[in-house]
């Protein structure tokens, strides 16, 4: 009797035209995993009855749910439709300006590009943007790095390169185009999307088929280990029960990405504009907020879930060598944190950048021992004010922008 393995099982998933539209056919993609479940439960409802019998007169089936888990590691492309669909916003590219008259100089331990005329701002650069000067007469040293903005003006970028390398001062160099590579999405504050998802467990080894509809995308955790790969792992939270069959109903699935994992040893960290090389690691939380709705009167399921707002809240761990990273604690001050989280250390490599325009740090604690001694330090978002972020200013208005540059 053949017994199902993990190896053959497929896990792929479809976005639904709308809530209770499950999906099916082509056009849905494999899930790229470490472990994915998905799980189909009913509540129990148990009889507290006293009888002269003195034994237990059962329990009732309830309302049918589902959810689960897909845990994986992260790479540029991977997870960016789910990514979207818990931000409730689809990603968008930001156009290349081109034309430009470009000037590099050096800032203290940062450089300037500098433009002849025209507005960065209104070109939609933004703090904790990842661009590359992809045209123009430069030196070879400045041409197709990944740049990360840490500071917008009209005129003025102030920035600092991914891999630790440097800028050559020059210019202006004219016919000059920055870009910004692949797309970029963030919590809006109004117009937000509300995605449902079919997914489907297809065990190969026999000819099982395992439906679930209506999924939303409900959580994810990004892990950044002080060595090793970055883990990206999304909860999920269902309506009803599966259906179970023996064809699949997702019928031919588009294979999983093929992007390069990133990992911490090509990662960058910024906090409040500078860069920290004695981070040891970093999680962040999306919490979406989503959980099943309320049950109704005749039905076996939840007509839909329900929503919360996003919030955003984790930590990260350094060496300690200073008390720099303690000031916005001690002074109850926000400050902004940017991950660059890249698949290389060479340029131009493919890059997922996480962006936190506005966090308060709610802990700074030590450790002990015959160690290095490591700090830490917990957080939590917030969404910047209007004076802050919006069209034509330095940030979004939001609480977390996500850009990756291989989803064009």
């Amino acid at each position: 009797m053949p017994v199902a393995q993990g190896i053959n099982r497929f896990m792929a998933f479809k976005k639904q035209s709308g809530l209770n539209v499950t999906a099916t056919g082509a056009g849905g993609q494999l899930v790229r995993r470490e472990t994915a479940t998905l799980g189909a439960t009913r509540e129990a409802y148990s009889s507290n009855e006293v009888v002269s019998h003195q034994q237990h007169t059962g329990d009732t089936h309830g309302v049918a749910k589902s959810q689960g888990s897909i845990n994986g590691l992260l790479s540029p492309l991977t997870y960016q439709g789910f990514i979207e669909s818990l931000l409730r916003r689809l990603a968008t590219a930001t156009s290349a300006i081109t034309g430009l008259s470009l000037s590099i100089a050096v800032s203290g331990a940062n450089f300037t590009i500098t433009r002849g005329s025209g507005d960065f701002l209104t070109g939609g650069i933004k703090i904790g943007d990842v661009i590359r000067l992809s045209a123009g007469a430069f030196n070879a040293n400045n041409l197709l790095k990944n740049i990360l903005v840490i500071g917008v003006t009209a005129t003025v970028l102030t920035v600092l390169v991914v891999d630790g390398t440097t800028l050559t001062a020059e210019g202006p160099i004219t016919g000059s185009t920055v870009t910004v590579p692949g797309r970029k999405t963030f919590v809006p504050t109004a117009s937000h999307t509300n995605d449902y998802y079919t997914f489907e467990e297809f065990y190969n080894d026999l000819t099982r088929s395992h439906l679930f509809p209506d999924v939303q995308i409900a959580s994810a955790e990004i892990g950044v280990p002080s060595s090793g790969n970055v883990t990206a792992n999304f909860g999920l939270i269902g309506l009803g029960a599966r259906t179970k069959s023996g064809a699949r109903v997702l019928t031919s699935p588009g294979a999983e990405t093929t992007t390069n994992v990133v990992a911490s040893v090509a990662g960058y960290v910024s906090i409040g504009g500078v860069r920290y090389t004695a981070i040891t690691s970093a999680t962040i939380t999306i919490d979406g907020g989503v959980t099943h709705g309320e049950s109704v009167v005749g039905s076996n399921f939840i007509p839909d879930v329900q929503r919360g707002r996003i919030k955003v809240s984790g930590q990260f761990t350094a060496l300690y060598e200073s008390d720099t990273l303690a000031t916005p604690f001690d002074n109850a001050t926000a400050t902004n944190m940017i991950l660059v989280l890249a698949d290389t250390g060479t340029a131009p490599t493919d890059f997922v950048t996480i962006v936190l325009p506005q966090v308060k740090l709610f802990s700074d604690d030590g450790d002990d021992g015959e160690k290095q001694i490591v700090r830490t330090y917990s957080f939590v978002a917030e969404i910047n004010s209007s004076a802050t972020g919006g069209t034509s200013l330095a940030n979004n208005q939001t609480i977390i922008s996500i850009q990756d540059s291989a989803f064009v």
